[in-house]
């Protein structure tokens, strides 16, 4: 009986039922967001927008998601990842369901803008979680399984949007997905902590564990002192950066026109769009665990998951608008997918290694800015290729050259760290 007892807590640590709330705030903001993807046809035909000005609704979110995004990492190094993460829910929950209630394209604007802003604080706020909370050794694959909503997000978005407009119209489904943010967001403001030392139910042998992982090495322990001014003039910042904003031209212009592309450019129906805009999701849900997995075996060449995989997701771009028959672009589609999440799985756990704790939220926001950026500019530019071109070509090409970019990129970082004492790339274990 004893023995049981002392067993259970090594078998269900704190720092697994902490990042399932994680988890569960990345799945609902994905769902947030991801719903106007497949109700971005029935908007554009209420409010007779062109493809520009569909591309700029979805464009309109990054604007305020990327603004935001480095002010709210730095709020949570200095409040703490809980409050801020608790607040922003609660905030984008509400602009959510209150954007079903909204009759004006202008005022739908500023809705999605001013939800951008709310939804910004919460990756530097996870990352800042994850890098508390988790050792060094196991910071990769908990990065993967919080990004498996990057995929799950979307697939579920799919489905559930799809079947709720089919049912109700577009508007129900923004006030629904709004509801369950906010009992999350009160659940985090109660129960979580910012010092994994003040949780109820840490152990002594998850304690030493975190404490053994911060004593392991003297550099590790001055890595801890650099400071975000000091971050922000090191090179392998700006080089996660630069990956993530070329990879995230590809993964959003590709996530926010999938059903578009599907039902404009092969005939699907509503429900066929929201089914097969979820197959390539739910495959890049393995991958993304995947390659953060192998990110963690792979410690110290963690660019070497992410490098062949944005390539081979780059060529399955190609093939995918090459494709003549409904099956094969349904293939490619899933194999794009596939190699993509793999390639962000094995990112992030490069961006959460590399970043000292302290400043993980700057850091990581920092890296994670760029990525907004991308998502603004990137639906708007596909629109507008789209409507020029009058097909979707020009964009696939653009979305296969930014991957080519982000992998060229990658091999710009160090294998191996010079003997510079205080060079923080140095101490960065460069990656």
């Amino acid at each position: 009986m004893n023995h049981q007892s002392q067993a259970k807590p090594k078998k269900w640590k704190v720092r697994y039922s902490v990042l399932l709330v994680l988890w569960l705030c990345w799945l609902f903001s994905f769902l947030d967001r991801m719903v106007i993807t497949i109700a971005l046809p029935f908007i554009g035909e209420e409010f007779n927008l062109n493809a520009t000005a569909q591309g700029l609704l979805l464009s309109i979110f990054f604007a305020g998601y990327a603004l935001f995004q480095i002010p709210g990492g730095m709020l949570s190094d200095k409040f703490g990842f809980r409050r801020v993460m608790s607040i922003a829910i609660t905030w984008w929950s509400i602009f959510t369901s209150l954007t079903g209630f909204i009759f004006s394209f202008p005022l739908l604007l500023v809705a999605r803008f001013v939800f951008g802003l709310g939804e910004a604080c919460l990756p530097g706020a996870s990352y800042k979680g994850i890098a508390v909370y988790f050792p060094t050794k196991q910071r990769g694959t908990a990065t993967g399984i919080q990004s498996t909503v990057n995929t799950l997000g979307p697939a579920l978005a799919a489905i559930v949007a799809a079947a709720i407009i089919g049912l109700f119209g577009w508007r129900i489904v923004f006030i629904v997905m709004g509801i369950p943010g906010l009992f999350l967001g009160l659940y985090i403001w109660l129960k979580l902590k910012d010092n994994p030392k003040d949780h109820p139910k840490m152990t002594k042998e998850e304690l030493a564990e975190l404490d053994e992982d911060v004593d392991r090495s003297s550099a590790e322990k001055k890595k801890s002192d650099v400071s975000f001014k000091q971050l922000l003039t090191k090179p392998i910042l700006w080089q996660m950066s630069l990956i993530w904003f070329f990879f995230d031209i590809t993964f959003w212009g590709f996530t926010s026109w999938l059903p578009s592309y599907l039902i404009n450019e092969k005939g699907l129906s509503l429900m066929d769009t929201g089914i097969y805009s979820a197959l390539p999701y739910l495959v890049g849900t393995v991958a993304i665990v995947l390659g953060g997995y192998l990110s963690d075996k792979v410690k110290g060449n963690r660019k070497w998951v992410f490098i062949p995989n944005a390539l081979a997701g780059g060529l399955s771009l190609f093939l995918m608008f090459q494709a003549s028959s409904l099956t094969m672009v349904i293939v490619y589609q899933c194999l794009a997918a596939f190699f993509m999440f793999m390639a962000q799985g094995g990112f992030w756990g490069l961006v959460v290694d590399t970043l000292p704790a302290k400043i993980m939220a700057s850091g990581s926001a920092t890296v994670n800015c760029f990525g907004s950026i991308a998502g603004f500019i990137s639906p708007f530019l596909m629109g507008y290729m789209i409507e020029t071109s009058g097909s979707f070509n020009t964009s696939f090409i653009m979305m296969i050259a930014a991957l080519v970019i982000a992998a060229v990129t990658a091999l710009t970082i160090g294998g191996k760290p010079k003997e510079e004492p205080v060079n923080l790339e140095t101490e960065l274990k460069a990656q």
